[in-house]
């Protein structure tokens, strides 16, 4: 079947231009951008739908989620029956579509399954690029244990609503490297340093000595993939860039040496502040632990400042939230957040451009680019001009398409 988005103005974050023209789609691919209409299949199969005055943009791409998050409280999460997590998931899914993205990133929690599952459709969602559990050293971040708990650390890793497991030393780092890739783990998460919603690892913290992180790196790089890793201060940044870790998740407590070295190093960060904002409004009431919001501000306070040091560095930028629980729905509101600081045209590369490198997609994703995967937005006005127009989809989006097949619409 064919599609002609007509009358278009044409927005990509490689473009030093919008472009105007009538956006061909066929068999879930981008075929022209352009196309005259002679191009077009005179057959009954080709729907028309014109969007003059509208602008269409590729879908969009969150690099740090958690699907299975359907809790704030992390350890009551883990401990769900699989059936449960999983339909959780479900509309946590199906409202991020709606919102815009057509491809996410999760970080730790949902099995590559879940993945399969999306692609054949067994449930609305965007494409997922999946790392299996988040790795942790016992008592780091992925230890959801109260303090005074001594049971097995590992005994709720293996249930769906665990986002993580715990890995100590090297060989059992290595063994759940492999573990997780032969599970179809795109690429693997560690947790370099403490973090928010688990109870007994301050924020400074070391995750991984350099040992164990190298040898997740080792793996990943025999694997032709790459670790992601969850930090937040100068020094357990530059330990991660420093052992070969290419991803860096938050980075709120980044300091300018630590970014000219991700940057020498070509790592790419992914900030995540709408969720600071989400948990400090409204994590009391949804049950997050106080252990875990005595530590909010730690990270909360130098979030916007960390986009202009990781900015002036030279460091890419992915668009990521890190919500969890019924904070997902303001998943958009990062746009505006990030709009404080950064041009549009760097939001907007973040959230298609760079997430698709992260995915291993670039040229196919995160582009209007002829021969590209067909995920496409509609929306009034032109994020160039101002990116909080995608901050607020229930207004703005009129459209979403996700490999050819209109998944959402409403009346432009």
């Amino acid at each position: 079947m064919q599609i002609v988005l007509q009358n278009a103005t044409l927005i990509d974050a490689g473009w030093p231009e919008p472009r105007h023209g009538n956006l061909l789609v066929e068999d879930g691919l981008i075929r022209d951008i352009d196309a005259s209409p002679q191009a077009l299949s005179p057959a009954a199969d080709c729907q028309t739908i014109d969007v003059r005055g509208c602008t269409v943009l590729p879908g969009l791409i969150d690099s740090h989620v958690h699907v299975m998050a359907s809790m704030v409280d992390l350890a009551a999460n883990a401990q769900l029956p699989a059936p449960v997590a999983v339909l959780r998931a479900v509309p946590i899914l199906k409202g991020m579509l709606e919102r815009g993205f057509t491809t996410v990133r999760d970080t730790g929690g949902a099995h590559p399954a879940l993945a399969e599952a999306v692609s054949q459709g067994l449930t609305p969602g965007p494409r997922l690029f999946t790392c299996g559990k988040a790795l942790s050293k016992t008592g780091g971040h992925s230890d959801a244990r109260p303090r005074h708990e001594t049971g097995d650390a590992n005994r709720w890793s293996a249930n769906a609503g665990a986002l993580g497991r715990i890995a100590d030393g090297v060989d059992q780092v290595r063994l759940a490297c492999r573990q997780q890739i032969r599970e179809g783990a795109s690429f693997i998460k560690i947790m370099g340093s403490g973090g928010v919603a688990s109870p007994t690892d301050p924020i400074h913290w070391f995750g991984y000595t350099p040992d164990e992180i190298r040898a997740a790196v080792e793996e990943c790089r025999d694997a032709h993939t790459y670790v992601a890793a969850h930090v937040y201060t100068a020094d357990t940044i530059t330990r991660a860039v420093d052992c070969g870790v290419h991803s860096l998740e938050h980075c709120n407590n980044i300091d300018a040496a630590a970014a000219r070295r991700a940057a020498q190093a070509q790592a790419v960060a992914v900030p995540t502040l709408v969720t600071y904002e989400a948990l400090a409004q409204d994590g009391p009431a949804l049950g997050l632990p106080q252990a875990s919001i005595a530590k909010i501000e730690d990270v909360r306070r130098s979030g916007l400042e960390s986009l202009s040091i990781l900015r002036d560095a030279g460091v890419a930028m992915a668009f990521g939230t890190d919500l969890l629980g019924p904070t997902h729905v303001r998943q958009s509101e990062e746009f505006a957040i990030r709009a404080r600081v950064l041009a549009a045209r760097e939001i907007l590369a973040s959230a298609t451009t760079i997430g698709a490198q992260l995915a291993g997609m670039s040229g196919r994703l995160g582009t209007l680019a002829p021969g590209a995967i067909a995920d496409l937005l509609v929306v009034q006005g032109n994020p160039l001009d101002d990116i909080t127009v995608l901050a607020n989809p229930g207004t703005n989006l009129f459209l979403v398409m996700k490999e050819g097949v209109i998944h959402h619409r409403r009346q432009i």
